[in-house]
């Protein structure tokens, strides 16, 4: 099983990038988020990936985030949800957003992406809110996980052509989510309800540090009346 690759980009597609991992080729297939967050052609990068294996066929997906990661593998245990569907829901709300969705049981934001129906988006969300605490919970970007870059990945590429890409979507802080998951579990409260609670006070404030995101989660759990 191939888990991570770290190269240099030969060339993208809006689809995937052709990575160059010391002469070997690999095509890997990413979701828009994540090619909206590689850098140029010529340039040094690293991916967690998926090997996805059929009958036919051998494809490579790779991901910046082990949640994202994760939810890839997740959804497609969904019926009906294939690799396709899977990179349309994380292209359409990234790892953070998804998560948020399936936590709040909010399948109209998952019926949001390409080619979802709202029968699909209703299976994921009721198959899947279990799975959400332990996802949320999960750190782990890539370049968390290389701990500092590889020589191979530090050395100056070739001049090239400047490549346009699409700036990356501002990121909620994962840390503080994963923080407050556990402090809430330490205050007795179940995984699935302190999942809603901190998912829904990310979406009110992404960049809410971790005492911020417990006090916000708290006023939510609070009895109402």
């Amino acid at each position: 099983m191939i888990g991570k690759l770290s190269g240099r980009i030969d060339y993208r597609t809006e689809d995937h990038v052709l990575l160059d991992v010391r002469g070997v080729g690999y095509i890997v297939y990413c979701s828009d988020r994540t090619l909206g967050a590689l850098p140029g052609v010529g340039e040094a990068t690293a991916l967690f990936t998926e090997l996805l294996v059929r009958e036919d066929l051998l494809q490579l997906y790779g991901f910046t985030t082990l949640q994202e990661k994760e939810w890839f593998r997740l959804l497609q245990t969904v019926q009906g949800v294939g690799a396709k569907a899977a990179l349309a829901m994380l292209s359409a709300l990234g790892p953070d957003g998804v998560s948020r969705a399936i936590a709040l049981g909010d399948w109209n934001s998952i019926k949001a992406a390409k080619g979802i129906g709202p029968k699909t988006a209703q299976r994921v969300v009721n198959e899947l809110k279990d799975k959400a605490p332990t996802v949320m919970a999960m750190g782990g970007s890539i370049t968390a996980a290389m701990g500092e870059e590889p020589a191979e990945l530090t050395e100056a590429p070739e001049p090239k052509t400047p490549t346009k890409r699409a700036a990356p979507a501002p990121k909620p802080n994962m840390a503080a989510q994963s923080e407050a998951l556990s402090a809430l579990g330490n205050l007795g409260y179940q995984p699935g309800e302190a999942a809603s609670a901190v998912a829904q006070a990310m979406q009110d404030d992404p960049e809410a540090d971790t005492s911020a995101l417990i006090r916000a989660a708290l006023r939510l759990l609070a009895p109402k009346g």
